[in-house]
């Protein structure tokens, strides 16, 4: 007989609580906030949708080693008593499908809405064509100072002698 490893089992029933998520909208003490770094030790440093401070996230045993998150993921979390720095656990890791249903029940903060302005103005920049030129030069290559003047010159005294 068979037995998988406790660390893979617990892994398959996160991945499946999460996927089969009745997308329970938050309570009053549930916050939505933004991953804007990840601290090391299962911490991580986020913000929420009013103008207060960053602050700290734990992320609960039973995520760890078995999800992951990265800047810019949206998080549900539960503030808790203990500890001056760490004001929050992670509740819920909330996925694209979580964000559209929160939209529609009308609970999504504003803040992290995308805004069409800034979805019109970055396709306007990857268009234009002086895009580029917005880009910082690249400093581990050696700069090649190609003067068109003088090749207009080369081309025409060849030019003259046919």
């Amino acid at each position: 007989m068979h037995r998988s490893h406790p660390s893979i089992s617990r892994r398959k029933h996160l991945i499946k609580e999460m996927m089969e998520d009745d997308f329970a909208l938050p309570t009053d003490q549930q916050k939505i906030v933004r991953v804007v770094s990840s601290r090391g030790n299962n911490l991580h440093e986020v913000e929420a949708a009013t103008n207060e401070e960053n602050f700290l996230v734990s992320m609960p045993n039973k995520f760890r080693k078995s999800m992951w998150v990265k800047r810019g993921d949206f998080l549900l979390i539960e503030p808790i008593e203990e500890g001056d720095k760490v004001k929050a656990e992670i509740c819920k890791i909330l996925t694209t499908e979580h964000v559209k249903e929160y939209t529609k029940a009308g609970i999504w903060p504003e803040k992290f809405t995308k805004k069409s302005g800034q979805e019109e103005t970055s396709a306007q920049n990857q268009d234009d064509s002086d895009f580029e030129d917005d880009l910082p030069p690249n400093t581990n290559r050696p700069v090649i100072n190609q003067e068109s003047s003088g090749e207009d010159e080369d081309d025409t005294s060849s030019s003259d002698e046919d």
